[in-house]
């Protein structure tokens, strides 16, 4: 193992530990720091609105809404405002798995061609595909391709994602296995489709199913959904835009609408909800309920903390990353900032950015969201995103 992804390993282990767990500076002090950059992100890529919160113990000691959730209706971004999460929704998949690993439904080596025999179809040229398991695909290394549409020419017949599973099957034996499985890291959305269909084959239920009633209804998080936005949220949720600039230098924002079918991408990007539901599964994460008998209970029967601490040893480590990430564990990513370890995950979906970090040594967590994306720099607005994630990670580091 790379001797940095080993140190990361051991800091993360000792996560659980008393004495380490109150060697803590206080977030809130860097809090004002980062809503400067935070504000300097939204103004320069004129994103429309965006919140941010921070956790400490599993508490919000502070948060922050700006601009408007739908610019034409004057409807300002508030605590209630519903947000698309995209990739975030990878680490919901990711802790079901571990929940029915942890049930003795599945084991982290099984086949993935055990559950989804059509992956026979991928072209391997470095063995048979039978060799891919299902902790290559919670640790994006398989070998699979990043995009699950992989088809860009803006033709008018192309969805904005599949939207069966019968388009993937058909897509497999046009597609091949980009390095040996196992051997390195390389971002994979299929992958957590693949991980879907295997809670589907698994337990019977249809994954938005599932996870409803594994882990968003135990944790008590009434307003998080899949898909089309239930009536009686629909006021709150948020607008999604697009800034465009054409061929004069004009830019102009496109107002999305409120909801787009994100097809057979939920299991890896559907979760919508407000900011929250959110920080209510992020409290999960910390482990910050351990005071609270009740809590830290419920917590447990929806994963054991030995689980979330495994999800968080390095796989495989990730060199030269503008954005910050130094290597993948079982789905979450994981980041050094300032020689303090954190785990986090970001998304980018249909106009919608997010991030969550979380300090596994003192349960101190940083998320934000915005409803604005940028077509107009998509190389600065990366950079400057990277940049603003960075002053975000800095506010919980220590």
């Amino acid at each position: 193992m790379h001797r940095s992804v080993a140190l990361f390993a051991a800091i993360v282990l000792l996560a659980s530990s008393p004495v380490v767990a109150q060697r803590r500076s206080d977030p809130a002090a860097g809090w004002a720091e980062f809503i400067k950059a935070f504000r300097s992100f939204l103004a320069t890529d004129s994103v429309v609105g965006a919140s941010a919160l921070l956790l400490r113990d599993g508490r919000v000691i502070a948060h922050q809404e700006e601009g408007y959730a739908d610019r034409d209706l004057r409807q300002r971004a508030d605590e209630r405002t519903i947000y698309h999460y995209a990739s975030i929704t990878k680490t919901l998949t990711a802790v079901a798995i571990m929940q029915l690993r942890d049930r003795h439904r599945l084991s982290l080596g099984d086949r993935v061609t055990s559950y989804i025999p059509e992956l026979r179809q991928v072209h391997d040229p470095f063995g048979s595909m039978d060799t891919i398991t299902i902790r290559m695909l919670l640790s994006h290394t398989a070998g699979f391709q990043d995009p699950t549409w992989p088809y860009r020419a803006g033709k008018p017949w192309e969805p904005f994602e599949p939207t069966r599973w019968e388009q993937l099957v058909a897509m497999m034996p046009y597609q091949e296995i980009a390095f040996p499985p196992g051997s390195r890291f390389s971002y994979s959305n299929p992958a957590f489709i693949y991980l879907a269909r295997i809670i589907e084959a698994v337990t019977g239920d249809p994954y938005p199913t599932y996870i409803q009633k594994n882990i968003w209804t135990p944790l008590g998080l009434t307003r998080s959904y899949f898909g089309a936005t239930p009536y009686h949220l629909a006021g709150q949720r948020s607008n999604n835009y697009t800034l465009l600039r054409d061929s004069t230098g004009r830019e102009t924002m496109v107002a999305n609408g409120r909801d787009f079918d994100p097809g057979v991408t939920i299991p890896n990007s559907g979760w919508n909800a407000p900011l929250a539901d959110l920080a209510t599964y992020v409290a999960f994460l910390t482990g910050a309920a351990q005071r609270d008998t009740a809590m830290a209970r419920r917590n447990e029967t929806v994963l054991r903390r030995a689980s979330l601490l495994e999800m968080w040893q390095p796989v495989r480590p990730i060199t030269g990353d503008a954005a910050g990430r130094k290597a993948v564990g079982l789905s979450f990513f994981l980041f050094d900032e300032d020689g303090s370890p954190l785990v986090g995950h970001t998304g980018d979906q249909a106009g919608f950015r997010s991030f969550l970090y979380l300090n596994p040594r003192t349960s101190a967590a940083i998320m934000g969201v915005i409803n604005t994306g940028n077509d107009a720099d998509p190389d600065g607005t990366a950079a400057r995103w990277n940049e603003m994630n960075r002053a975000a990670r800095v506010v919980i580091a220590h």
